[in-house]
């Protein structure tokens, strides 16, 4: 295992500037998730560390030692790719243990690794199967298993479950974080799903335009976003934002909205500044017409434990998301009543969240 450490680190292609000035410390052992929208850079870092993309400027330490002009294969890292890269005429065995041949490993050995990484994941009847033989889910565990036996310094994940249908997304997920607190080495995953970052991570790395928005704990980064790009990007569904202008001639603060009506706000700060009132779904409920923000309902969409109901206020329409059932349907009027405690004040001009 090892500390992987970002330094400064840049990149272009051609006049492009895609990864500018990144700073990322990650803890021996750790989890971590770089996410972001498409075209952010996270898949060119992950390629970066594992020596695949050169690096333009700054330096990336894998156990304290500076890797820039290390060959990927003296790197001593692991990845596993998005569309499994299995060889079509190998078994199951042969992929696994491919790696430790080229590196002239003992026969005895490699057994050893090949039967210890199918124990875990779980391959042991499928060691003679060729990957056309194999579902979606097998062949990923058998990409994992590759990197397995290889017993590297850092595992690298570049977006492995996006092939795979919603429900073994899911188990997958349970299974590659089972394997990381079984194995605890550093692993560094991609993702663009923001649900996948959230339930997997130690630490979240969110991405933007080659920049890195903002670093913490999932949960951390859920209650106090640093911006309203991640407070948009964590969380599912988005955080609602409400424009309006932030009034403090009354006994508390509030914001009066754009789209009608007040509401308490969570920090105080200059009257008459231009702000966005953020409330997530979960922390809007509904009441009568006559308290809280007058809505309409425009649709009901029941999930199960959950009911979402859109509510359309002055022109905008928001989510709230209700752990009840609700009688509700669309057209009727209703009050959306938000948990003050729970909502998030934003600048509006430069989107940073304003901290009590």
């Amino acid at each position: 295992m090892a500390s992987v450490d970002i330094v400064s680190v840049h990149k272009h292609f051609g006049t492009t500037h895609v990864i500018r000035g990144i700073d990322v410390a990650i803890a021996d052992g750790e989890f971590c998730v770089l996410v972001g929208p498409s075209g952010c850079g996270k898949s060119t870092l992950l390629r970066m560390i594992a020596g695949l993309e050169e690096i333009g400027e700054g330096e990336i330490r894998i156990g304290g030692r500076v890797v820039n002009r290390v060959p990927p294969k003296a790197r001593d890292v692991a990845m596993v790719f998005q569309n499994y890269a299995l060889y079509p005429h190998m078994t199951v065995r042969d992929n696994m243990s491919f790696a430790l041949m080229l590196a002239k490993t003992a026969k005895a050995e490699i057994a050893r690794h090949v039967d210890r990484a199918a124990g875990i994941l779980g391959l042991g009847d499928l060691l003679d199967r060729y990957p056309r033989q194999l579902s979606g889910g097998q062949r990923q565990r058998v990409a994992m298993g590759r990197a397995i036996v290889r017993d590297p310094q850092v595992f690298l994940f570049d977006e492995p479950l996006s092939n795979l249908d919603a429900k073994l997304r899911v188990a997958m997920r349970t299974e590659i974080r089972e394997l990381h607190q079984r194995l605890k080495t550093t692993s560094i995953y991609v993702t663009h799903d923001q649900i996948e970052a959230m339930t997997m991570a130690d630490t979240i790395v969110v991405m933007r335009d080659g920049i890195v928005e903002q670093t913490g704990a999932p949960l951390d980064l859920y209650d106090r976003p640093a911006n309203t790009f991640v407070a948009g990007f964590i969380g599912s569904p988005t955080m609602n934002m409400l424009a309006g202008v932030a009034r403090r001639d009354g006994a508390s603060p509030r914001v009066s909205l754009a789209a009608g009506g007040d509401v308490l706000a969570p920090v105080a700060t200059d009257d008459g500044r231009e702000v966005l009132y953020g409330i997530r779904p979960e922390h809007l409920a509904l009441g009568d017409p006559s308290s809280g923000l007058p809505g309409e309902v425009v649709v009901v969409e029941p999930t199960g434990a959950d009911t979402q109901v859109v509510c359309r206020v002055g022109g905008q329409d928001l989510i709230a998301v209700l752990h009840d059932r609700v009688a509700c349907r669309a057209g009727d009027r209703v009050g959306l009543r938000p948990d003050a405690s729970r909502a998030h004040l934003f600048d509006r001009g430069s989107g940073a969240r304003l901290a009590a």
